[in-house]
């Protein structure tokens, strides 16, 4: 999508962001004008133990334009008393595979375009200068750092050491273990002694209640002669490793990342609109990391590592409706590899890579994405190999009992699941604040249960296809009818025509939410998809929790309920599941409108019941594509929403179950 940037509003463009990522769980980012207003913004940001352990390297490099003496800049920057007004230049933004940006400057166009080798810690900045009449110098000057991408650097002297081979630069900042390698194709390296850019200004930061002033460092600039009239390409490449970017190609290298997205668009042997499935695979494909040898998913960027949940909900959008077997497969292999007592790791530590079991959801996620899996491949194969003892060993744990990491998961005597204590959040809904939970969940767990149920029958359908002992499927048999009846007994809200929540011995939470949906949107749903009590639930999600933009966390009128997303961490972590609308529950709603359509045998219902779906997906299609064109991420989708107009995206601004779950329902 090319925007047009003539009439630019630069409080509107700044909102504005695009991402590009290169299969290790680094990237590049900035806003559409080239202002970083976020300390995760960069040219160069690189994980030095990937997918974990990101450091931003390289801010962004400040590119201006001397002709005749008179200095024109390419640059936009905010410090808190100033603006650099390089913008005022900029005529058009494109994103697609790649950011290009193209500048006019007194007639002469420079057309600018960065892009991540694939699997290796490099970003290249191609520059395509078309002079005019007069001889011009452009002058590039790289802005610096070395942090943790979640922190600041207000150093006021950073220590530099460099090492410079013509214009191939090795750089040290303040000892640190690794080096920044630079490099120009084209004019000549002026090094700098003791010269930093002072105060950037990040915007998004103060809003979130972070420090939001930093310093960069300056090693040095790259200056080069351009003739009149020519015609000129200039490669800027930086990497965390020295790997010969003195010879790196800016246009090979756009080219190759255009190649393997171009093939992997054939892969997926989608048909429609072109122009939507090229979206969804660069979308999609931004997620998909190394870790180790297999593979794994970033749930949201710029800040979030991996996570079992996001995972396997964002399994089939994003591994399998494209048909990335062999990355689904990976996935699999990664997230089964560490389970312990029965739990898939729900994430893993941003500094020593280490699983973390927080959660009683993942593992019983794992089962409806094996499910998906055969749906589409018809592999027993490998999941027999695999897979299939590992869900064997969940199933055991589940029923004998867990109290990893405090996870306090035991079957109950009326063979439901309970889980949690009142100081643990294992569910999706895990916001705590020091010991307060924002949103206690613990008990029977209605998704939960619903999954157990879901993940029983699938061992059934397992265990007989792979000629199971028939003792082994009876019992999971009687596990699964007895769940089922209690689900049916205790979920069950006559008075709002839903379901509770959670489900206690002393009470339960009839507050309105959306995880009621995993109850008729599974593989084996546990409410009869053809009962009235199955359309109920749909119809009150419909009328309290679905909008355009995702389903509500909470019902407005609530206790608790807040639709606007806003303000510090602690702030924003207490309306985080409080009504806020996320867009990734789509998918639960769609599919829980799946399969009652699918359940309907009166043709005129079904028929009325088609009519209705078909107009929800082409109000989400609507929304979404607007999304993708022009709103707060250039080609992905937001973690979330405020929940009133204009319904401002907000948290992470590419969210992996966000992406999957709109496109699964709009491709």
């Amino acid at each position: 999508m090319k925007k047009n940037l003539k009439n630019l509003d630069f409080e509107d463009a700044i909102k504005k962001e695009w991402i590009i990522t290169n299969g290790l769980g680094g990237f590049a980012s900035s806003t559409i004008i080239g202002a970083n207003t976020r300390k995760y913004h960069g040219l160069l940001v690189a994980p030095l133990n990937p997918p974990a352990q990101r450091y931003l390297l390289v801010s962004k490099v400040d590119e201006s334009i001397n002709i005749d003496g008179k200095v024109y800049g390419l640059y936009t920057n905010m410090c808190r008393n100033n603006i650099s007004d390089g913008y005022k230049n900029l005529v058009s933004f494109e994103k697609e595979e790649v950011p290009v940006f193209t500048y006019n400057i007194e007639g002469i166009e420079i057309e600018k375009t960065i892009c991540m080798e694939y699997r290796k810690n490099i970003s290249i900045i191609l520059y395509k200068v078309k002079n005019k009449d007069k001889k011009i110098t452009l002058n590039l000057t790289p802005l610096l750092n070395y942090r943790d991408f979640h922190s600041v650097n207000n150093n006021k002297n950073f220590y530099i050491e460099q090492k410079i081979d013509k214009n191939l630069v090795d750089v040290v900042i303040d000892n640190c273990e690794h080096h920044i390698y630079m490099n120009c194709s084209d004019g000549k390296y002026i090094k700098k002694e003791n010269d930093l850019f002072r105060s950037m200004y990040y915007i998004e930061e103060e809003k979130r209640g972070f420090s939001n002033e930093e310093n960069h460092a300056i090693a040095g600039s790259y200056e080069i002669e351009i003739n009149p009239n020519e015609e000129k390409y200039i490669t800027f490449a930086c990497s965390l490793d020295e790997i010969k970017i003195d010879r790196k190609d800016g246009k090979k290298i756009i080219q190759n990342e255009k190649k393997r997205i171009k093939q992997l668009i054939d892969k997926s042997d989608l048909s429609g609109d072109e122009d939507l499935i090229k979206k969804y695979i660069i979308a999609t494909d931004n997620f998909i990391v190394s870790r180790k040898n297999l593979l794994t998913l970033i749930a949201g960027y710029p800040w979030f590592l991996d996570w079992g949940r996001d995972t396997f909900i964002a399994f089939e959008g994003t591994v399998l409706k494209n048909k990335r077997f062999d990355v689904a497969r990976k996935l699999l292999l990664t997230f089964t590899k560490d389970i312990k007592q029965g739990l898939v790791p729900n994430g893993y530590s941003e500094l020593d890579n280490k699983p973390l079991y927080n959660s009683v959801d993942s593992s019983l996620l794992l089962f409806e994405q094996v499910k998906k899996y055969i749906n589409y491949t018809g592999d027993y194969t490998f999941i027999k190999e695999k897979i299939y003892d590992k869900l064997k060993d969940i199933i055991e744990n589940y029923t004998n009992g867990i109290d990893l990491d405090n996870n306090n998961i035991y079957l109950d005597e009326d063979f439901l699941i309970s889980a949690g204590t009142l100081s643990t959040q294992n569910t999706w809904m895990d916001a705590k604040i020091g010991d307060y939970v924002v949103t206690p969940r613990n008990g029977k767990q209605v998704e939960i249960n619903s999954m157990w149920y879901n993940a029983l029958m699938i061992m059934c359908e397992l265990g007989k296809k792979f000629e199971e002992d028939k003792e082994i499927i009876s019992e999971y048999k009687k596990l699964a009818k007895k769940a089922k009846e209690s689900f049916n007994e205790k979920f069950y809200n006559k008075k709002s025509k839903c379901l509770y929540d959670v489900v206690n011995a002393d009470n339960n939470d009839a507050k309105i939410r959306p995880n009621q949906l995993y109850a008729i949107s599974l593989s084996y749903p546990v409410i009869d998809p053809k009962s009235d009590i199955a359309k109920e639930i749909l119809n009150t999600a419909t009328k309290k929790l679905l909008n355009n933009y995702g389903l509500k966390t909470l019902a407005k009128g609530e206790v608790h309920y807040t639709e606007v997303y806003e303000g510090d961490q602690y702030r924003r972590d207490i309306s985080y599941h409080q009504g806020i609308t996320w867009p990734w529950l789509l998918g639960l709603y769609n599919d829980s409108f799946a399969n009652i359509i699918k359940a309907e045998k009166d043709k005129e219902l079904k028929k009325n019941l088609k009519d209705e779906y078909k107009k929800f997906v082409e109000k989400v299609k609507k929304t979404f594509i607007k999304e993708l064109n022009d709103g707060k991420s250039i080609g992905s989708i937001s973690e979330l929403y405020d929940s009133k107009r204009p319904y401002e995206a907000k948290g992470a601004f590419a969210q992996c179950w966000s992406v999957s779950e709109v496109f699964r329902i709009i491709i």
